[in-house]
């Protein structure tokens, strides 16, 4: 569950995928180690350790794509904010059997020193690997400078990825995650990007020349047998399945039926407000115990005490330019709103996106005790996630923006070593316990990577977050 300790929150911007040429990478690498200001030494180190990966993927890899992009964590005093890069390869194959040999000095299989990937391990302040043949190998490379500031210690509570349709330089998917200690909104995290001459910019408006087509698509089914893995740290659908019932995937196929709530009208004491707004007031909190799977609809929730995570899922409707405004101008709401709610959240993120051609927005808050809430509206998945099971939760149509329903909030329990996963319908929501089973060990970016790589398609903007309960 989570602790007290505020979780680590990062930024992602600059997002670019190189798939056809994952060579040309490295001269980006350079230009943007040198602009965010890592130092000449950290930046040759990135360099290096991007051109390792990418020489992999042109030698050993199918279906292979590198993503880099720029972070920036979220202090609660701008002038303790650090920038850093992260690298990010994935292919589909053909996979390490025994990946600690890799890592060693001296492994090749072609031939050559084999001193790369045990090198881009050393060099890195985070390094994490998942391979199994097969399936393909996801490598996850962390820069920041040196000395690596406390502020950047440790893992991401939260992590994404995204990647737009084929032939376009901007997605107009995003995620977005933020903390709520209490009345004040807290740090914030977010990925998303913006038009501007031909460039991808983001909201701090870094940029990044030279894109690259988007990446990997979706792939050979996952498989529960036992892969190779290693790890060096610095530290369905959201279905709209009707008010009736909510189904856990995974297995067991255990179906959890509630009560149909259209039945429960407003609460006559809450005050008058404008039709798009539900807005609580400060209420007693349902005395409700919620079983792992099951969902229960909540009316006026209550955030729940302690430091609560927000995550956002954002898919703009349509793609190009106008989606990746949508996105944006929910990623900003989120950011700077004041909800502690999922359903307060939603009503700041639909007034936002009036003229906007609208997106499908979800939004979950995880609690320290394991209590999860959630609201959306449109095509988010959304799910909690352990080794063995899938509790989908629920979301209802409309297109924040322009019409959406009366909003509800449900609440679930997460498991102990569960995740939540959200994603756009640029993924398929037909993904299974056991294409995640052997990698929700590792960091949130990775296990959003492994599912992008599993279920993503190219003919969509694609996008997915997971959130990781944290201590």
């Amino acid at each position: 569950m989570m602790t007290d300790r505020s979780a680590l929150l990062v930024d992602c911007e600059d997002v670019a995928w190189f798939r056809d040429g994952p060579a040309a990478a490295r001269g980006t690498a350079a230009t943007v180690g040198r602009r965010i200001g890592l130092g000449e030494q950290r930046t040759a180190e990135l360099v290096l350790a991007v051109a390792e990966l990418a020489a992999n993927l042109t030698k050993h890899a199918t279906d292979g794509s590198l993503l880099l992009r720029v972070l920036r964590n979220r202090p609660g005093s701008p002038a303790d904010v650090v920038a850093g890069v992260e690298v990010i390869a994935v292919d589909k194959g053909p996979g390490m059997a025994d990946v600690p040999a890799a890592l060693r000095d001296g492994m090749s299989t072609t031939g050559t020193l084999g001193i790369g990937l045990g090198a881009v391990q050393r060099l890195a302040d985070t390094f994490d690997v998942h391979s199994q043949p097969g399936t393909g190998t996801i490598q996850l490379a962390r820069f920041w400078p040196r000395p690596a500031p406390p502020a950047v210690s440790g893992e991401p509570a939260v992590g994404g990825v995204t990647r737009p349709i084929s032939g376009e330089q901007v997605c107009g998917d995003a995620w977005a995650a933020r903390t709520d200690a209490g009345g004040n909104v807290g740090i914030d995290a977010v990925s998303s990007v913006r038009v501007d001459g031909g460039n991808v910019r983001t909201g701090s408006d870094a940029r990044i020349d030279g894109g690259g087509d988007a990446g990997t698509d979706a792939g050979g089914h996952a498989g529960t047998g036992s892969g190779s893995d290693a790890r060096t740290d610095a530290s369905g659908r959201a279905r709209t399945d009707g008010d009736s019932h909510a189904r856990t995937d995974g297995g067991s196929h255990a179906r959890t039926t509630h009560r149909d709530e259209r039945s429960a009208g407003p609460d006559p004491s809450a005050p008058a407000l404008p039709d798009w707004s539900t807005m609580a007031g400060i209420r007693k909190p349902r005395s409700t115990t919620v079983r792992r799977g099951a969902s229960v609809p909540v009316q006026a929730a209550v955030p729940g005490p302690g430091e609560g995570l927000l995550v956002m899922s954002c898919d703009g409707l349509g793609h190009g330019p106008l989606a990746t405004l949508a996105a944006q101008a929910a990623v900003n709401a989120f950011r700077s709103g004041t909800g502690r709610t999922p359903e307060q959240v939603m009503e700041e993120v639909h007034r936002a996106l009036r003229g906007t051609r609208g997106a499908a927005v979800a939004v979950a808050r995880l609690e320290p005790d394991g209590r999860v809430l959630f609201c959306g509206t449109g095509n988010i998945t959304a799910a909690l996630v352990t080794a063995t099971s899938r509790a989908n939760l629920l979301s209802h149509p409309g297109i924040a923006g322009h019409q959406m329903h009366r909003l509800r909030t449900y609440e679930y329990r997460l498991p102990a070593q569960g995740v939540l996963v959200m994603h756009s319908d640029g993924l398929s929501d037909r993904w299974n316990v056991a294409d995640l089973a052997g990698l929700l060990h590792h960091s949130p970016a990775v296990i959003a990577t492994g599912l992008l790589r599993q279920a993503g398609t190219r003919r969509d903007d694609a996008s997915a977050v997971i959130a990781k309960a944290a201590g």
